[in-house]
C-alpha cells in the first residue's frame, strides 16, 4: 500500500493568522497519526510564513511515523535537517518567496550541487528524495546523482485529470516504470485530492508515498479530520 504523508503546513498557516497556538500544530499532528496517516511532511520556508523552524524541532520530538522535510537546500535548511535528522529530506528547487512548489529540478543543470547535498544527507543516514517532472532525462540523472527516491510533481496530472485522465497519467506511469527499472523508489505530490488520487495510485503500482496537504486540510473543513484521513487512505488501498 502507498503510504500517506500529510503535509501540515496549512495547520501552521491557520495558527499564524491570529498568533497564539490555535490550532495546536502538535496536537493536530498527533491526531493525524492516530487517524492512520503513515507520515508527516513539512516544508519550512525562509520567511516562516507557515511552518517555523522551531516547529520542526518540536515535531521531531513527537512524530512517530515517517517524518519528511521538504525544502530548498540552503545553508539554513541543511543545518535544520542535519540537526533534526528526519526519515526523509525532499529537495525542491524553490527560490525564496515562491507561493508553492511549481517545478521540478533540472537535474543535470544542478548535478554537482545536488550530489554534494545528497552525499551530506547520506552521511547523516537520511533518505533523500528529489522533486522532478516526468522528463525521463531527469529520472535517469536522478539515479546518477545518488538520490534514493524521486518525487513526481503531479500538478500537470491533476490539471488534466477531469478532461482526459488516461492521457494525464500516461507520462507519470512511464516515468514511474523507468524509475522502478533503474532502482529508484517513487513518491508523488502536488494537487492530489480525493478525486484524482485513487487513479494515480492504481496506475503507478510502485508508488511508495504521496505527500498531500492543501486538499486534505480543505476537505477536513467539511468532512472532519478523522474521516478525511480515512478517505485518503481508502484511495491508496
Amino acid at each position: 500500500m502507498t503510504k500517506l504523508s500529510v503535509n501540515v503546513n496549512k495547520i501552521a498557516t491557520l495558527r499564524n493568522a491570529r498568533g497564539g497556538n490555535n490550532p495546536d500544530l502538535i496536537q493536530v499532528t498527533k491526531d493525524i497519526e492516530r487517524f492512520g496517516a503513515q507520515g508527516i511532511t513539512v516544508h519550512p520556508r525562509p520567511d516562516e510564513r507557515h511552518i517555523r523552524y522551531t516547529d520542526v524541532y518540536d515535531l521531531k520530538r513527537i512524530v512517530t511515523t515517517e517524518f519528511n522535510i521538504e525544502g530548498y537546500p540552503s545553508a539554513e535548511f541543511m543545518k535544520l535537517v542535519t540537526d533534526v535528522q528526519p526519515t526523509q529530506v525532499t529537495l525542491v528547487p524553490d527560490p525564496p518567496g515562491v507561493l508553492t512548489s511549481n517545478a521540478g529540478w533540472e537535474v543535470r543543470e544542478h548535478f554537482e550541487f545536488l550530489r554534494q547535498i545528497i552525499d551530506q544527507l547520506h552521511d547523516y543516514g537520511i533518505r533523500t528524495s528529489i522533486f522532478v517532472d516526468t522528463n525521463l532525462q531527469n529520472i535517469y540523472a536522478a539515479k546518477e546523482v545518488g538520490t534514493d527516491r524521486v518525487e513526481l510533481y503531479t500538478e500537470p496530472y491533476a490539471a488534466n485529470y477531469h478532461t482526459d485522465r488516461v492521457g494525464a497519467v500516461k507520462p507519470f506511469a512511464q516515468a514511474a516504470k523507468v524509475a522502478g527499472e533503474i532502482g529508484l523508489a517513487l513518491n508523488a505530490g502536488h494537487d492530489l485530492d480525493l478525486h484524482n488520487l485513487a487513479y494515480l495510485a492504481q496506475e503507478l503500482p510502485n508508488l511508495a508515498e504521496v505527500s498531500i496537504g492543501h486538499a486534505l486540510i480543505s476537505d477536513a473543513l467539511y468532512l472532519g479530520l478523522e474521516e478525511t484521513v480515512k478517505r485518503y487512505l481508502d484511495c491508496l488501498k
